[in-house]
């Protein structure tokens, strides 16, 4: 099944902010009884907590250069594979005709190594692209990696704040509780505000979706109701929206803005620019000192005035565009990423033969290229059809 004596590589990351691994120690034993042999590449793990010991312990073998790995293995799984990698060119310039690369591709634009993946007819599967179906929940690397975002993205917030979460009654005064308003109620959103509420934050949140109504109020958040058409899209993401509903949400957020310490936004939608929420005019319009993290910052951000990794302060207003944010906890955005790897790759071949079935809805949905054509319709668009 699959594994049929097939030998498996772990690269250590090349781009300098990532900090993951595509393969933790403890999933080592699962792919050893299935037959493949697992090489790992020197200090792959140290980044994330994982080291070379931890992964013999388990029975894989270390190596001590991808350029090593990649002579021996038919599958290389990666954390950042082709745009993804700053410098994935690299690794996919020394990939091996026929081999299989698994990881994220940053499907939606182009990039020179997806030349290079049809020219060594490479199979190259996009971890982006894993469907958003109930049996692959446990492959989604999306969701477990926002769910880690919505998470971190509150401690951040609270970091910026010039006030305390929680409520706190004193010889000196009540402290009241900090107000934390959450923009986008996806998996990043709900996580968000979970956190908010165990910091003891008073918290309120939106979502274009009226149907998640409930999972907010489930959490102990009030739902801002702006009476605006719902915008439920494929597969439970946000649909794009026309510019006139932008306007109304924007003017019916004003009021909540002005009374808001922490504002969270975790709006984006698949492939395409994130949609402007917050405007300057809008930041103007909150109290002095209170601070905006936004989730969508890498994808041209939620906010008009975020930077994608930096922090400006504008309007006395304190704005966060942290970027790869799950990688800032790469311990368990590894544990996270790894069972879902390991699970897509379980799931990629024909149980008898060790062909890849494209039969399978999943494997066909996340195939970038295969045998030097592009396999996926939904990049066939963006790359440019096959170049056999």
């Amino acid at each position: 099944m699959g594994g049929n004596h097939m030998k498996l590589g772990i690269p250590k990351e090349q781009t300098p902010e990532e900090s993951r691994v595509a393969l933790v120690p403890q999933h080592v034993p699962g792919l050893l009884k299935r037959g493949y042999e697992v090489l790992v590449e020197k200090n792959a793990g140290i980044k994330a907590g994982y080291s070379d010991e931890a992964y013999k312990d388990k029975g894989a073998h270390i190596a001590d250069s991808f350029e090593v790995i990649v002579k021996e293995v038919d599958i290389v799984l990666s954390v950042r594979a082709g745009k993804a990698a700053s410098n994935g060119k690299d690794m996919a310039s020394l990939l091996k005709e026929g081999q299989i690369i698994i990881g994220l591709m940053e499907p939606y634009s182009k990039d020179e190594a997806f030349d290079t993946f049809l020219r060594k007819k490479v199979s190259a599967f996009s971890m982006e692209l894993i469907p958003r179906t109930t049996r692959a929940q446990s492959m989604d690397v999306l969701s477990s990696m926002a769910n880690l975002a919505g998470y971190k993205s509150v401690l951040i917030g609270a970091n910026q704040s010039l006030k305390m979460f929680p409520m706190m009654m004193t010889a000196a005064g009540t402290i009241t509780p900090a107000n934390v308003f959450v923009l986008g109620v996806g998996v990043a959103g709900l996580q968000a505000i979970a956190t908010a509420k165990r910091l003891g934050a008073v918290v309120n949140a939106y979502d274009i979706r009226s149907e998640v109504k409930e999972q907010v109020e489930s959490l102990g958040a009030k739902f801002a109701s702006f009476d605006l058409e719902s915008g439920e899209g494929e597969g439970g993401y946000a649909k794009e929206m026309d510019d006139t509903f932008y306007k109304r949400q924007r003017e019916m957020m004003m009021g909540e803005l002005s009374e808001k310490d922490v504002v969270i936004t975790t709006a984006n939608i698949p492939g395409k620019k994130a949609p402007i929420l917050i405007t300057e005019e809008m930041v103007k319009a909150m109290p002095e000192g209170s601070v905006i993290v936004d989730l969508a910052s890498e994808r041209g951000g939620n906010c008009e005035l975020s930077e994608a990794g930096k922090i400006v302060k504008k309007h006395g207003v304190t704005i966060v565009g942290p970027t790869n944010v799950a990688a800032n906890l790469p311990f368990n955005a590894s544990q996270l990423y790894s069972k879902n790897i390991t699970t897509f790759l379980y799931n990629l071949f024909n149980k008898e033969e060790a062909t890849i079935n494209f039969n399978d809805d999943i494997v066909a949905a996340t195939a970038l290229t295969h045998q030097g054509a592009v396999v996926s319709e939904k990049v066939k668009t963006i790359i440019g059809g096959d170049q056999t």
